[in-house]
């Protein structure tokens, strides 16, 4: 197996994909599937994660003929993500609304140190699910993917000043919960 850097760049394996290359497509899940599977676990949490996954490439795969290589193929992917995320929210509420219910998954570990990083994992999760779908979607997507706030504000498809608002109010929603929760910052 080569090493993912010698596969070339995404717009070759997108020209080989095009061309009919399944492999090339491989290559491309390979290079990126961490990625999408992290925000996908952000913005969704471990609901069915491996199906949100399979999802985007799916979507990826058929969309690959309508690609414009003007854009980076990363920013069209991470837009696909967030398609899928906010399809799979909708559905979890619908399902919330139907059971009146909110299912609490519980990790456990043995090391304390372990669980000392679970409890501090598991605030931050639960604080991003206490914002908004729109301060999540930024906070993921900047802080903890680390993208550039302009590729942000192309995948939401919002204004740079936008993202900067959400940034700035979904933060400050975060730390009063991490604080509510006894997380001195």
């Amino acid at each position: 197996m080569k090493p993912l850097t010698t596969m070339g760049s995404d717009d070759e394996l997108i020209q080989a994909c095009r061309a009919g290359d399944t492999e090339a497509f491989r290559w491309l899940y390979r290079r990126h599937q961490g990625r999408v599977r992290a925000t996908l676990y952000q913005l969704c949490a471990d609901a069915a994660l491996d199906d949100l996954v399979q999802e985007v490439f799916l979507r990826a795969w058929k969309g690959l003929p309508r690609f414009r290589q003007s854009a980076q193929f990363s920013t069209w992917l991470y837009r696909i993500v967030w398609n899928v995320a906010s399809d799979c929210r909708r559905q979890q509420a619908r399902m919330r609304a139907q059971r009146q219910q909110l299912p609490q998954l519980v990790s456990t570990a043995h090391d304390p140190a372990s669980l000392t990083h679970l409890h501090y994992q598991d605030l931050v999760q639960r604080g991003l699910q206490h914002l908004s779908p729109e301060h999540r979607d930024v906070l993921v997507l900047h802080d903890l993917e680390q993208l550039p706030q302009a590729q942000v504000a192309q995948i939401l498809g919002i204004p740079v000043g936008t993202v900067k608002s959400r940034l700035h109010h979904g933060r400050a929603q975060l730390r009063q919960f991490l604080q509510r929760e006894g997380i001195s910052l």
